[in-house]
């Protein structure tokens, strides 16, 4: 189930809360202080299926078809550059979503680039840098999905957008997946990858029968904010896809949105059969220091974990590796507070 379309103020906020670290919507700086030339061919180092193109993608904007395969791509949506370097195609410009710096991709990524991207901003891309790139495609499958931002980057290169029937910031990795697949002319590669990373998932499910119905409340704290995620959201798929179930409590919650706003007087609605929680623009301490934290039941039982900087910025990185890399070391954690009985 997909959440709602939420109203832009939401949406933007829900946007930066998302992103575990943020971006400012201007410039995203490199952790150096630069980036990249964007003098890179981007051609990657696997070929494309043979006789692939053209080809025509569906997209929630209609049928995309692009007739060669590209050359310098640039990557826009979140995790688009990861999903693109996983296929072997290096973005000659991309969006660092999480604030990663350098390159902008997680450290299970981060060595697949050759030449370092030019890095653009993420929430309103600069067009003239963008260009300036000249890109002979744009990936943006998971990104506000206006019609706005669409025809903006199309006329400046091809351009696929969100999935057919996707919301905003709602396109799974599976989807990405699929559409950069595509769009790369990568589809079988795109598939094994899939495959790997849904084994890898049922892997740790099949490994722990503890989580099979236990109930789940995936939170955050931002500032001195907390909140907590609901159906649709891409973290409790993954949860449940390990076997685990939503909260009752957390899914009564919901509102249309994949994120709903928790008052400190009513943090026990984040008590479950495990609660998991992760900071954002706050130290974990904010988190695990706090006494109104430390009264929820679950927590007073030690059926709680709190995850910190790359396993925080993993767990929401909705990218395929990103994903992978979030079950293998996150699954060891989520066992030790559910063990096997």
């Amino acid at each position: 189930m997909r959440p709602s379309r939420l109203a832009p103020a939401a949406l933007l906020a829900a946007a930066l809360l998302l992103t575990a670290c943020g971006s400012n919507g201007t410039t995203d700086p490199t952790s150096d202080g630069s980036a990249g030339t964007g003098a890179s061919s981007g051609a990657g180092t696997s070929a494309a299926d043979a006789g692939a193109f053209p080809v025509t993608v569906d997209t929630a904007f209609g049928e995309v078809t692009i007739d060669e395969e590209p050359q310098r791509v640039v990557a826009l949506g979140w995790s688009d550059a990861e999903t693109a370097l996983a296929l072997g195609v290096e973005p000659v410009g991309a969006s660092d979503w999480l604030a990663f710096g350098g390159d902008g991709v997680g450290p299970w990524a981060q060595d697949l680039y050759a030449t370092s991207p030019e890095i653009i901003s993420t929430l309103e891309p600069e067009l003239e840098a963008i260009a300036a790139l000249q890109p002979d495609l744009i990936l943006d499958t998971r990104s506000d999905g206006t019609q706005e931002r669409y025809e903006a980057l199309s006329r400046i290169a091809t351009t696929v957008g969100i999935p057919e029937g996707a919301e905003a910031y709602a396109t799974t990795w599976q989807e990405q997946l699929e559409l950069v697949g595509e769009a790369l002319g990568r589809s079988d590669e795109a598939d094994d990858l899939e495959d790997e990373v849904e084994a890898t998932i049922d892997a740790a499910e099949e490994a722990n029968p503890q989580f099979d119905g236990t109930t789940v409340a995936v939170g955050a704290r931002s500032g001195q904010e907390w909140g907590a995620y609901t159906e649709g959201d891409a973290r409790v798929q993954l949860m449940e896809q390990l076997g685990f179930e939503q909260s009752p409590q957390v899914a009564e919650l919901g509102d249309d949105s994949f994120y709903v706003p928790v008052s400190e007087e009513r943090l026990d609605l984040l008590d479950a059969d495990l609660t998991v929680v992760f900071p954002i623009f706050v130290d974990a301490a904010t988190i695990t220091d706090d006494p109104l934290y430390q009264a929820i039941p679950s927590v007073q039982d030690g059926r709680a974990v709190v995850l910190e900087d790359t396993l925080s910025n993993a767990f929401s990185s909705l990218s395929v590796l990103g994903t992978r890399y979030a079950v293998e070391n996150i699954t060891p954690l989520l066992a030790e507070a559910v063990p096997a009985s």
